[in-house]
């Protein structure tokens, strides 16, 4: 039986951080791998403005992932019609992986919005819920709320680990895009490589 990491997002663009979290989440689990799943449209927040499409976020991922063994990137939601509901990526990579574990790898503030998803108890029922903080005093918030969904949710399985954060987020990279200033810090090489040779985020010609 394999045990299998969940980690999706609009990854608008994918940055070191998020590749952070989910290697610190691989050893702390002990995953035999993670799959890396762009949103198609997210349910959950407006796309933001300079958004890049699908097809170049999740090349974006594919060049970011490229090299690490334990990272796989899926288009299953992208090529899924409509919005992308993570219960039904649940349902269908419970399909895919019938023997197999699942954990769904999120951060804070995911974490304590989760019982307000579309269907939660079909997330609940088919992964392990696995959190890890983005403040100080995030550990305690993340392990009451687990106490929480756990009296709401008997069958809900959770885990909540410390894990450290790089402070970056891809609303920070797109604002120093459009402001002229460089990336390279916060995101792969070859992801930088691709905004640039692609214009994308308002990314300007001069700059290129």
């Amino acid at each position: 039986m394999a045990r299998i990491g969940i980690y999706g997002g609009a990854f608008n663009p994918i940055h070191n951080g998020h590749l952070h979290i989910v290697c610190d989440f691989i050893r702390a689990l002990g995953l035999d791998f993670v799959l890396l799943i762009p949103t198609g449209v997210s349910p959950h927040k407006a796309a933001a403005a300079q958004s890049a499409s699908a097809e170049d976020r999740l090349a974006m991922c594919r060049l970011a992932c490229e090299g690490l063994q334990k990272i796989r990137v899926s288009d299953c939601e992208i090529r899924r019609k409509g919005k992308s509901y993570t219960a039904d990526t649940i349902t269908e990579l419970k399909k895919q992986y019938p023997n197999d574990e699942l954990f769904l790898l999120m951060g804070e503030d995911m974490f304590l919005t989760v019982q307000k998803w579309f269907d939660a108890p079909r997330i609940f029922r088919g992964a392990t819920l696995c959190a890890a903080p983005r403040s100080s005093d995030g550990a305690a918030r993340l392990l009451e709320h687990a106490r929480k969904l756990q009296a709401d949710f008997p069958f809900v399985r959770t885990q909540v680990e410390e894990i450290s954060f790089l402070d970056v987020s891809s609303t920070a990279v797109r604002e120093a895009i459009q402001a002229g200033k460089s990336i390279d810090d916060w995101v792969p090489p070859a992801v930088a490589d691709y905004i640039r040779q692609h214009g994308l985020y308002g990314f300007k010609e001069e700059e290129r």
